[in-house]
């Protein structure tokens, strides 16, 4: 059964860092894309930053692009986000998601999903 289980969410000041990581089980990250999502109250879901496991290929949303990095650890089957210069437009609960894909119109999905991590910025 593919787990994926998110840690690494908390309480930060705006310019603060975090990184969230994203252990995944029962499924390999080396073929596949992987990616974080996040969403607010009141908000659809969006997706964050996706990678390529087999060639390190990374895609990022705007509004996180230069602040955000992606990155997996295939000995541990891990993914992680580090997020640096945070903002309060930036809380929200993070998702961990394999498989990704990109739907027509240009939103991300994912096949597999974890129960996600909260992640809180004051101003």
């Amino acid at each position: 059964q593919v787990q994926l289980v998110e840690s690494g969410g908390g309480s930060v000041q705006a310019g603060g860092s975090l990184r969230l990581s994203c252990a995944v089980s029962a499924y390999r990250i080396s073929n596949t894309w992987m990616g974080w999502f996040r969403q607010a109250p009141g908000k659809s879901r969006e997706g964050v930053a996706r990678i390529y496991g087999a060639n390190g290929v990374t895609h990022y949303a705007d509004s996180v692009r230069g602040r955000f990095t992606i990155s997996r650890d295939f000995t541990t089957n891990t993914v992680y986000l580090q997020m640096n210069n945070l903002k309060p437009e930036d809380t929200a609960m993070y998702y961990c998601g394999a498989a990704v894909v990109v739907r027509y119109g240009g939103d991300w999905s994912a096949d597999y999903w974890g129960r996600g991590t909260q992640v809180t910025v004051s101003s």
